[in-house]
């Protein structure tokens, strides 16, 4: 089970801290992903972290201002967001994919699991 929180309303240019917390004891076998969906667009990558958290991937969208972490003892995945714009407006999900070894996905179906999501508003 995952449970993203940190979500909420900022000025563009401003800076939020999205976590997503994991249940069982399995999580630094899990390779993580943040995927967001503004309304009416399809779900969009956005950044993805390997097992031990050494290799990370990020949509073009996002580099440079957005960073993704793991504290594996803690069961718990980050999104660091920042120089945020008014694009970036969506509701935000964690995911898990149990299966992959060496790569990241970045679309949807490589990942299993699912968080409930967590809205972030940037205003202009």
């Amino acid at each position: 089970q995952l449970q993203a929180s940190g979500g909420g309303l900022v000025q563009a240019g401003g800076s939020l801290r999205l976590s997503c917390a994991a249940s069982g004891r399995t999580f630094s076998s899990y390779v993580m992903g943040w995927f967001r969906q503004a309304p009416g667009k399809e779900r969009e990558f956005v950044a993805a972290i390997s097992r031990g958290g050494l290799t990370t991937n990020y949509a073009d969208s996002v580099k440079g201002r957005f960073t993704i972490s793991r504290e594996n003892s803690k069961n718990t995945v980050y999104l660091q967001m920042n120089s945020l714009k008014p694009e970036d407006t969506a509701v935000y999900f964690c995911a898990a994919d149990p299966n992959s070894l060496l790569r990241q996905p970045t679309d949807v179906a490589g990942y299993d699991y699912w968080g409930q999501g967590t809205q972030v508003t940037v205003s202009s």
